[in-house]
């Protein structure tokens, strides 16, 4: 795939809280059954205008994490479409019996979208920091697991999600987000990576926000020779097997980038095709084996080497070795 990608700019910042709003809201126009619950979090996933002008679809339930995913699948055997939108820090821990039982081995068509994800809520600490959701989520059998990387993703993420029954575990940050793509126009397909940029070196992939730290590092590589090929693995579960062996095979080494802890994530869940199929040297950028610091989230990344500059000294190293 070529020209999805766009270069660094300040212009162009949504967050992917706002897009999902406003799909689910003409969406919602369109078909009555689509739900959105809420727990006590309608300002925080942007849902204030959906409450406003399709107030019979929103349902309000109050910090009761647990409780909404049970209605929400309640819900969805009676032939509703419910999204949930809460906390992700909340909603895959708090609740996760309940995503495991009442959505995943159930099968009931539960979106369940986890709001201010990683280190969203830097400043409040590892109380609400989720870095452990995408490695609890992906090893539920029957949940599918993914991550948007700007607003023109989210949108079509969440088209994707409306037109299928299964559920899904999507998370997302609270910040606006610097584009990755050109424009919406693009095919997307769950289960499939983007390419989002060809290179024949090294591979840099990448999962939802830090689509846009994988591009700048491949530009600035750029400048110091090294083809840097740069994979947007949207959907962590199920996983591309196929884009990740070819990337081993064509460029032979990889770097992954995520904003969840080394444990678990995209870094461990692409260690485990390469490892199994075509071995090469992987590097794994996230957060270490302790509780994050407390600060936002350029501090908090910038602490732990989940940048540009980082991630073109590692592929220097790589490159060299």
């Amino acid at each position: 795939m070529k020209n999805v990608a766009v270069k660094t700019t300040t212009s162009n910042k949504v967050a992917n809280r706002q897009a999902i709003s406003e799909i689910l809201l003409e969406l919602g126009k369109k078909d009555k059954d689509l739900l959105v619950l809420t727990s006590d979090s309608r300002g925080s996933a942007s849902m204030v205008q959906f409450g406003k002008e399709l107030p019979e679809q929103i349902v309000e339930v109050g910090i009761a994490e647990q409780n909404i995913v049970g209605m929400a699948s309640g819900l969805a055997h009676s032939g509703k479409k419910p999204f949930i939108a809460s906390p992700a820090c909340f909603l895959s821990m708090r609740s996760i019996e309940q995503i495991k039982v009442d959505v995943a081995y159930s099968q009931t068509n539960v979106k369940l979208i986890g709001i201010s994800g990683g280190v969203s809520y830097g400043a409040l600490g590892m109380s609400h920091h989720s870095l452990q959701d995408l490695a609890v989520t992906r090893a539920i059998p029957g949940l599918d697991v993914m991550m948007p990387a700007d607003r023109h993703e989210a949108k079509k993420m969440i088209e994707a999600l409306v037109e299928n029954d299964r559920p899904a575990y999507i998370r997302i940050g609270r910040n606006p987000v610097e584009d990755s793509y050109v424009s919406d126009e693009y095919e997307f397909e769950i289960g499939k990576a983007v390419t989002m940029r060809d290179g024949s070196d090294l591979t840099i992939i990448a999962s939802g926000e830090t689509v846009r730290i994988a591009l700048d590092s491949a530009e600035a590589l750029e400048q110091e020779g090294i083809n840097c090929r740069v994979i947007n693995m949207h959907t962590i579960k199920p996983l591309d097997e196929e884009a990740i062996i070819r990337a081993a095979r064509e460029t032979g080494k990889i770097i992954t980038i995520e904003e969840h802890s080394i444990h678990g994530g995209l870094g461990a869940a692409v260690a485990e095709v390469v490892i199994q199929h075509q071995p090469v040297p992987v590097k794994i950028i996230g957060i270490p084996d302790e509780p994050p610091i407390t600060g936002n989230t350029a501090e908090v990344f910038k602490h732990y080497g989940i940048s540009a500059e980082n991630v073109k000294n590692i592929a220097l190293q790589m490159n060299n070795n």
